[in-house]
């Protein structure tokens, strides 16, 4: 039985699709670090030492939550379509199980202001979100796959 692999040949210079992924990429990642920093500032004036936790902790939920799918289709991009939807599943259902037993730990403890930890992840995830669709629809990439040219005269 065949197994998908992984293409391990680099995608050509200046390839669209893995330009609009860097391009959601950075600014996840962009986003991910403003919401660090206005979120542990907004958390400390919301909740005080709490805050800074829900928020710190909402961001990194955030990160994982969002960046996981973006990377995963950039390191299969050059993969066939049942390598690369196998890759985002299996990310998926790690990530969901990651998070079920983060929350499911987290559910005891009280260091942390829950309602800061909800509004950062919600405001990371949403505009994670906003991000990757402004970068799709920016993007210019063809339906088809140009030919290199011409076949050469024997």
């Amino acid at each position: 039985m065949n197994e998908p692999t992984v293409d391990p040949t680099p995608a050509p210079a200046g390839d669209p699709v893995r330009d609009v992924l860097r391009r959601a990429l950075r600014g996840m990642l962009v986003l991910v670090g403003v919401l660090a920093v206005v979120g542990i500032v907004a958390g400390y004036l919301v909740a005080g030492v709490p805050g800074v936790w829900g928020a710190v902790i909402g961001v990194l939920v955030a990160l994982v939550f969002s960046g996981t799918t973006v990377v995963s289709m950039l390191r299969t991009t050059q993969s066939s379509a049942t390598t690369t939807g196998a890759v985002i599943l299996g990310a998926w259902l790690v990530k969901m199980i990651v998070l079920v037993a983060l929350f499911a730990v987290l559910d005891d403890l009280d260091f942390y202001d829950r309602g800061v930890l909800v509004a950062v992840v919600l405001v990371g995830v949403l505009g994670s979100v906003y991000l990757d669709y402004r970068a799709v629809q920016g993007g210019r990439v063809p339906y088809v796959q140009p030919e290199a040219g011409p076949p050469a005269a024997p």
